[in-house]
């Protein structure tokens, strides 16, 4: 069994002035040290890096160095598995988009959840509620 995580659990384990970081960093330290499979998708990560980064995300944000090698040090998990997309990701899309209405800020939740379905992953960790809406997925807040 395997699990995937969304963007916005690793803005909060790097945001330090954020009410959520020691539980989303808790939680990442155990993702790491655990026994589970756990799932990243190039599209969350380069979200990551873009999000952290940014001056009007984070009060004090990272450097591109440091959000960079936050990512490498879960990379180098030995149960961590990076996802993208592969032939007939197109038809996944289609699909969950046909689902649930898509547009504006919903495509990249879409793309992701096509993602997951893509790979056989039916629970994501996420602080944002929409991902609910996808009835394959179970989406779950560790935050909460």
């Amino acid at each position: 069994m395997s699990y995937a995580i969304d963007v916005n659990i690793l803005l909060y384990a790097s945001d330090a002035a954020s009410p959520m970081h020691a539980r989303a960093s808790a939680f990442l330290r155990e993702s790491v040290s655990g026994r589970e499979v756990f799932c990243l998708a190039w599209l969350s990560l380069m979200s990551y890096m873009r999000m952290a980064t940014h001056p009007a995300i984070f009060e004090r944000p990272l450097t591109h160095d440091e959000a960079a090698r936050n990512v490498e040090s879960l990379l180098g998990a030995p149960l961590c598995r990076v996802l993208g997309e592969e032939e007939g990701f197109w038809h996944r899309y289609r699909e969950v988009s046909s689902e649930v209405p898509t547009k504006g800020n919903h495509v990249p939740d879409a793309h992701l959840a096509a993602l997951l379905r893509q790979h056989g992953v039916v629970t994501l960790y996420t602080h944002d509620r929409d991902f609910r809406k996808f009835s394959f997925l179970r989406a779950i807040d560790p935050l909460a």
